[in-house]
């Protein structure tokens, strides 16, 4: 039976209210004062149901979050790539494909020395070391998938997944307070060094998240267009996604590349929005309101993260876990910064990638808003949802030359 907490886990309306205030409020802050919009509005949001779940107030589990998953998230996704023109953004994209691959392999190489350094403490961890590897190159639904690939318990899946959303929570908070520092900015490129220094010109309550979200003329049209397309994506990158795989279910190596590869909804659904941006760019772009929805969308996201990162758990189940995602996230942040500075990549490009390896595309998405990196919203999201399915392939990879 699951812990009692002040918020069951069955009162949904209740469970969405808070998710919605929890995501409210942190845009409210994130955008009224300049600490806040440092820390960034999605880690604000995490913040606070972590806070309320480990305080008993709401569950670390319940359909309401698995609904955000399900059906939020989707949606959030073509309504953020409405000017996504192909055309404007394959050189930046190109660029965060490389240092998204540099990345990743830092998150390899982590996978490698957690294992060296914790094999003789922790059971079976050659089967363990894959589900981190897979979620820190792609995303929680590679945890999941490689921990059914290589039978691991249920007891330390919950715990692993405990731990990787309190390093993650972590490791943003860390990542986001970078780019201030005065040894990176003497060592590193900046993309946006000039927008950096007339943003610490502006006043203490205006900071560059509330610029970018200045209030823009949006009509009832152009919310309803917006979102009946973003509907109509999902639900043709579903059907699109079930029919190959049914298709090819996976038996052998090219079945299982089309169906991982080509039948992973969310890259469909890049395809389809990116195709229809790139086609008629100008109407595109003429519809307000698509990011505005899919950003409030991504910031209960957000708000999901946090509600299961259950310190109480992690110390009773498995607290060495903790260490294992601890050790994988530094060796990657360490090797991204310092293989990024080798190939002359800039701090921006180096944490889009970095960010899309740990925390997926919800996550460097996010980040790219909250710090006005316009120019890297959309390659993070591409990169990132192609991540989903290469995460997969880096886990096994792993776990063949770890068993």
């Amino acid at each position: 039976m699951g812990t009692l907490t002040f918020i069951g886990a069955d009162d949904t309306w209740a469970l969405w209210t808070i998710l919605a205030v929890c995501a409210a409020l942190a845009i409210y802050l994130e955008q009224r004062y300049a600490w806040a919009g440092k820390v960034t509005g999605c880690i604000l949001a995490s913040v606070f149901t972590m806070v309320l779940s480990n305080f008993g107030i709401i569950p670390t589990d319940a359909q309401v979050y698995d609904n955000v998953l399900g059906y939020a998230v989707p949606l959030a996704i073509p309504l953020l790539l409405f000017n996504a023109d192909i055309k404007k953004i394959k050189k930046e994209s190109g660029r965060a494909l490389a240092m998204y691959l540099i990345s990743s392999i830092g998150t390899i190489a982590g996978g490698f020395i957690a294992y060296f350094v914790l094999k003789n403490v922790i059971p079976d961890l050659g089967r363990i070391i894959p589900m981190f590897v897979g979620t820190y190159t792609g995303g929680s639904v590679n945890l999941i998938a490689l921990s059914q690939y290589y039978e691991v318990s249920c007891q330390i899946v919950s715990a692993a997944i405990v731990a990787d959303n309190v390093v993650m929570i972590i490791y943003i908070l860390v990542l986001i307070s970078i780019p201030g520092m005065a040894i990176i900015k003497k060592i590193y490129r900046y993309t946006y060094e000039e927008g950096v220094k007339s943003c610490a010109e502006e006043s203490e309550n205006k900071n560059m998240v509330a610029n970018y979200w200045a209030v823009r003329g949006i009509s009832l049209k152009d919310m309803a267009v917006a979102i009946a397309i973003a509907f109509t994506i999902v639900t043709i990158a579903t059907k699109i996604s079930l029919r190959i795989k049914s298709t090819f279910p996976g038996g052998g190596i090219t079945s299982k590349f089309v169906s991982g590869f080509l039948g992973n909804k969310y890259l469909i659904m890049v395809l389809l929005i990116v195709t229809i941006a790139s086609i008629f760019p100008n109407k595109m772009s003429k519809i307000k309101g698509a990011q505005e929805i899919g950003t409030f969308l991504i910031y209960m996201f957000f708000a999901i993260i946090g509600a299961p990162a259950s310190l109480i758990t992690v110390i009773k189940e498995a607290p060495l876990l903790l260490v294992v995602a601890v050790i994988i996230v530094a060796v990657n942040m360490v090797l991204s910064f310092t293989l990024g500075r080798l190939f002359n990549f800039t701090v921006e490009e180096i944490m889009i990638a970095s960010n899309a390896n740990i925390g997926g595309p919800t996550t460097a998405a996010a980040m790219a808003v909250s710090k006005g990196w316009v120019e890297f919203i959309i390659p993070s999201i591409l990169i990132g949802t192609l991540g989903y399915v290469l995460g997969h392939y880096f886990g096994i990879f792993s776990g063949m030359m770890l068993i």
